[in-house]
């Protein structure tokens, strides 16, 4: 079987890539269009299926840069170029110093302090240094090409087109790139969970100087703060979380595996997925998501095999406490001896205003942090600072692990890209193959603390920190304490393979943004240092609502491709199970049917106690009750704490049922329902009003439904909006289900796969393919993946261009 495909994608190659003549009969009407072919040069084929897909057909690695460069280009130009204009530090040239970022590539509150870092990571030549590393620290020849291609891509799509595209159209921030610029883009999402997330206290610390220093000599970090903080960004992490599961042969019905990834990324911006299709005859081929500006796929599946991430809870950093010499706060003391900290100073160039130049300090053991007036504050005084370890600062090698899965044959193969590269740095692996085998790993780079060295090396702040939520906060006065190396792992100072945790082949394998703990319910993973994550302690809402049905799909058994799809849309608000009724009954209690609001007033609640019996617990957009339960619960969980919630508490004995009972006693209870109640009169939405009419996206002026829920219901099929009851409800969806994938496998050598990219294919309003999947999001419907030559030759759509470079 294998012989007889890749056979017929060398002749589709060689036919391709030479004459459109030759193409194939089942193509011969839809000729291949020449977009401007040159004489030798990169070239790629792009051969377009429904809803915008490319599939790229290139002979070597730099040629399949060049088509997904171009391809991208073509869907996404505008959001890439911001992002390039980001990477390359020039924000406030282009669009002033206070404005803020989109928050892709860090977490700089303003295009300044982007800027700031960004200048200085190209002035140190960071990344340029770690693309001179020979392999495994550095990247393969196979991703040096990638990156090289993907540039020249751009670049000829750039000189060859007329941008539509009205946010950029005859934007002079639209520039061609490099491929420096397109290993940055690489960079910077390996530090997102580390330097990304600190980019404001690394541009902001600066020494002491007179009173300020003097002022500030006892002054230290609020340990309940900081830890309320790092759980925050946790939170803020699951936001753009998602959910995976892998169901081994033994529960499928036809003793295959099957793989059901529902990632929750940003609906704009540059942290968006976009798909294509890349095959290299003899060498590779793959299909699923990229995130944009990457030349490889992010998630995905082959012939054999399919992956998903979901964000995991391991702390890609840590803080070391500096001690500093008496006579200069830029120096610190290692073992009794002084180091002078290191100046980084860089110039930002600023629209309308003069140039802004600042400096950086830097330690042995990473960039000096400080925010004196942050929540927490984190001070320089004259005795102490904070420097920011983050492994993936010298973290290279996201590319290659990403490559090695396209690869694979199997669920081990995916375990060998990770054990080789060990270059993912904020995420879980899901998968599974054709064999019916399961992985989940929970292979990330960090920081080698283990509890051993916490409990020895930790200062006061970090004894609260570390069992609290996972970040360590070590004594850098002592050198003993610096993150140790294990013998397996390919970068000093962290993990190696060894010491992740890792479940094969068990019945179903599945993460929603909690820790390795409950992959598997019936087989907990424990025995791993806290640093990765908690155990034994409450799991999210989303959590314990997808592990019940995951593990009740699993027992049933015989599952196919369909039931994973229908998994992704049950829209089953968890919820709403535990609490739904109990609010109904509570609420038909109230003392003549009124509660007071959280503004004194009476509100008339009567109305809500019939739509709230009669929900039907779902987030679908035909849901009557809905929407008033989930402004309700929003402001219940705001208001009320966890603990205060339930009457029955959380056992780890039981973790997936409890806690439950909802408290309708707690006085929170009934305003939060007085002030949803009147929320939504105000507002003019009735109470049983379908979620639909009122959680939608607008798109070229046209109201399209959401199905799905925010986190706090627990809905699988995850969608965090923007509620704006002016304008009618939830009228734009910030993060959730983005790049979904259903896959098995039928013994043919094709992939069973179904997919959906939530927001569609491209940016630009004036594209044919703006909002095209979005409608089917609405509608619950899917796209039949095109894998196979012979499926891609049968669509009735096909578009083939030929691209070149000049």
């Amino acid at each position: 079987m294998r012989t007889t495909r890749l056979r017929r994608l060398l002749v589709a190659a060689v036919a391709l890539l030479t004459a459109s003549a030759a193409l194939p009969a089942a193509a011969a009407e839809r000729p291949v269009r020449q977009d401007r072919p040159s004489h030798g040069g990169l070239s790629a084929v792009i051969r377009y299926t429904e809803y915008g897909v490319p599939h790229i057909l290139a002979k070597d690695y730099a040629d399949l840069g060049f088509g997904t460069g171009w391809a991208q280009a073509a869907d996404q130009v505008c959001t890439l170029a911001d992002g390039f204009v980001t990477l390359r530090g020039d924000r406030s040239r282009y669009f002033g110093a206070d404005a803020g970022t989109d928050l892709s590539l860090s977490s700089a509150a303003t295009n300044l302090s982007s800027d700031l870092y960004f200048r200085g990571v190209r002035r140190a030549g960071t990344v340029a240094k770690l693309l001179a590393e020979p392999a495994p620290l550095g990247p393969s020849r196979q991703v040096r090409d990638l990156m090289r291609g993907f540039a020249a891509g751009y670049d000829a799509w750039l000189a060859r087109h007329r941008i539509t595209d009205p946010t950029c159209r005859g934007a002079a921030w639209v520039r061609p790139i490099s491929t420096l610029d397109v290993a940055t883009r690489f960079y910077a999402l390996s530090v997102l969970g580390g330097q990304g997330g600190a980019v404001d206290e690394i541009t902001a610390a600066q020494p002491p100087t007179g009173a300020t220093g003097a002022t500030g000599a006892t002054r230290d970090v609020d340990a309940a703060a900081l830890i309320k903080a790092v759980r925050a960004r946790t939170a803020a992490d699951s936001d753009m979380g998602s959910n995976a599961v892998a169901f081994s042969g033994a529960t499928t019905a036809n003793g295959r595996g099957l793989l059901l990834g529902n990632p929750h990324y940003p609906w704009q911006g540059g942290r968006r997925f976009w798909q294509s299709q890349q095959t290299i005859p003899g060498e590779l081929d793959v299909a699923g998501a990229s995130l944009l500006g990457s030349p490889t796929i992010s998630i995905g599946y082959n012939a054999h095999v399919a992956w998903s991430h979901t964000v995991a809870t391991g702390v890609p950093f840590n803080l070391t406490r500096l001690t500093l010499a008496p006579s200069d706060p830029t120096v610190y003391l290692v073992d009794g001896k002084p180091e002078h900290m290191s100046k980084r100073t860089v110039t930002v160039q600023v629209e309308g205003g003069a140039p802004v130049t600042r400096t950086q300090w830097w330690t042995r053991y990473g960039p000096v942090v400080a925010d004196p007036d942050g929540q927490p504050a984190l001070p320089w005084t004259a005795t102490t600072a904070y420097a920011f370890n983050d492994p993936n600062a010298a973290n290279f090698r996201f590319a290659d692990t990403s490559l090695g899965f396209a690869k694979a044959r199997s669920t081990a193969g995916i375990a060998d890209s990770l054990d080789r590269h060990q270059g993912l740095p904020w995420v879980n692996t899901v998968a599974a193959d054709s064999s019916g085998h399961t992985l989940y790993t929970q292979s990330q780079v960090l920081p080698r603390i283990t509890d051993a060295l916490a409990a020895d090396c930790s200062t006061d702040l970090g004894g609260l920190t570390y069992p609290q939520a996972g970040l360590a906060v070590l004594d850098g006065s002592r050198s003993a304490c610096t993150p140790g190396s294990d013998p397996d792992a390919v970068q000093p100072g962290i993990f190696g393979p060894s010491r992740m945790p890792v479940l094969k082949d068990a019945p179903y394998a599945e993460n929603s943004n909690d820790s390795a703990w409950l992959a598997n319910a019936d087989r907990p993973l424990t025995g791993y240092e806290r640093i990765f994550g908690a155990i034994g302690t409450p799991r999210s809402m989303r959590t314990r609502g997808a592990l019940e049905d995951v593990s009740a799909m699993a027992k049933r058994g015989g599952l196919t491709v369909r039931d994973l799809q229908a998994q992704e849309f049950t829209n089953r608000a968890p919820a709403g199970d535990l609490a739904a009724a109990d609010t109904a009954k509570a609420c038909a209690a109230l003392p003549g049917g009124s509660a007071k609001g959280s503004d004194g007033s009476s509100v008339d609640v009567s109305a809500a106690c019939p739509v709230l019996a009669s929900w039907d617990r779902t987030m679908n957009t035909d849901s009557r009750g809905a929407l008033l339960f989930d402004r309700f619960w929003r402001k219940l969980t705001s208001s009320v704490a966890p603990a205060q919630l339930w009457k029955v508490p959380f056992s780890a004995a039981d973790p997936v049922r409890t806690p439950n009972t909802l408290d309708t006693a707690n006085p929170g209870f009934a305003t939060a329902l007085a002030d949803a109640v009147g929320e939504l009169r105000a507002a003019g939405i009735a109470l049983d009003a379908p979620l639909g009419q009122h959680q939608f996206v607008v798109r070229g002026g046209r109201h399209i439904a959401v199905p799905g829920g925010t986190e706090r219901l627990g809905v699988w099929n995850k969608v965090e909006a923007v509620w704006s009851p002016a304008q009618g409800g939830y009228t734009e969806v910030t993060t959730g289900s983005s790049h979904i994938e259903a896959v098995g496998w039928d013994g043919s050598g094709c992939p069973v796969a179904r997919t959906l990219l939530t927001y569609s294919q491209s940016s630009n309003p004036d594209s044919p393919h703006h909002s095209d999947q979005t409608r089917l999001f609405s509608a619950e419907r899917w796209v039949t993946a095109r894998f196979c030559e012979k499926d891609i030759l049968s669509s009735p759509v096909l578009r083939s261009v030929r691209v070149h470079q000049r």
